[in-house]
């Protein structure tokens, strides 16, 4: 091998360390919050470590080659299989929306939520001078909690559910409460709970979902989990709190959040079950993010 083909070999070789030095990352959230941040981009990590790979298989680094792609199909394989996988249909439907603090066309969603017409619905940014919006929807949804939250709102629940009286509660960047449904001689009884999380690290999302994990497993029994989690479903943060619940994503994950772009849409709203479920979006309706509808299973 010449001089160029040398320097070639070791240009590639440090990318495509450095390529899997970033997807390996992702799964180090446990040690790490920055490792949960990383996580987010684990398909785009998972796609250049595979191209990488197949460039440094051409300059001679075979065994590395061969491994790097073993990795990358692994983990790729992961991230495509949560996209893909639907989940099992359900028996109550779930409307999740982060509302925008900012929204102009709150009309809009609410007829959006009328012709979805579902059990439950969680919503987060809700701002105190939006409580008069969810008036309007006290008709269909009766029973409504809201907990004040931030400069952008706080987050809600909205449900034609009867709620255990006495379980309503507010934590930090999370409602919750307890309902029962069914014939009286075979009800389920379960906790619904909003959650919207702060940003991912160097923000403060892992302090929040440290003071948020004892909570969740003081609740006792089934459960569903929906919100904006600003976390992709599979980092360490999100499996963590879902654990501790007992809970089960309803799939294929969605891109929900179009901030950015409407191209780029990170998939960073959930909704999870006992049993899981399937979900399908709803749209932005004024909002940053798109609406989720899922049926899931208790």
């Amino acid at each position: 091998m010449d001089d160029e083909g040398r320097v070639w070999q070791q240009v590639i070789g440090i990318a495509l360390g450095l390529a899997v030095l970033g997807l390996a990352g992702g799964y180090l959230g446990w040690l790490h919050p920055l490792g949960d941040s990383l996580s987010v981009g684990r398909g785009a990590a998972a796609a250049a470590v595979l191209v990488l790979a197949v460039f440094a298989s051409f300059a001679g680094l075979r065994m590395a080659a061969f491994v790097s792609m073993l990795l990358a199909l692994l983990c790729g394989g992961q991230v495509l299989l949560a996209y893909s996988w639907p989940g099992p249909p359900g028996t109550y439907a779930v409307y999740q929306k982060n509302v925008f603090f900012r929204n102009a066309d709150l009309p809009a969603l609410a007829a959006d939520i009328r012709a979805a017409d579902p059990a439950i619905v969680t919503l987060q940014e809700v701002l105190p001078e939006n409580r008069a919006w969810m008036e309007t929807l006290r008709d269909t949804w009766p029973h409504q909690l809201y907990c004040p939250g931030s400069v952008v709102g706080g987050q809600a629940i909205l449900t034609r559910l009867d709620p255990v009286p006495g379980t309503e509660f507010c934590g930090p960047g999370l409602a919750a409460m307890q309902v029962v449904a069914g014939p009286a001689d075979n009800q389920d009884r379960f906790w619904l709970v909003s959650v919207h999380l702060h940003w991912p690290w160097p923000y403060g999302q892992a302090r929040q979902v440290e003071l948020i994990l004892p909570i969740l497993d003081k609740l006792q029994g089934p459960a569903i989990m929906a919100g904006d989690f600003n976390m992709v479903r599979w980092a360490n943060s999100v499996t963590e709190m879902a654990e501790i619940l007992g809970v089960r994503p309803a799939g294929p994950t969605t891109g929900s959040y179009i901030g950015l772009s409407s191209q780029l849409r990170l998939p960073i709203d959930h909704v999870f079950s006992t049993l899981g479920g399937r979900v399908t979006t709803r749209p932005a309706a004024g909002s940053d993010h798109l609406g989720l509808l899922a049926d899931v299973v208790i």
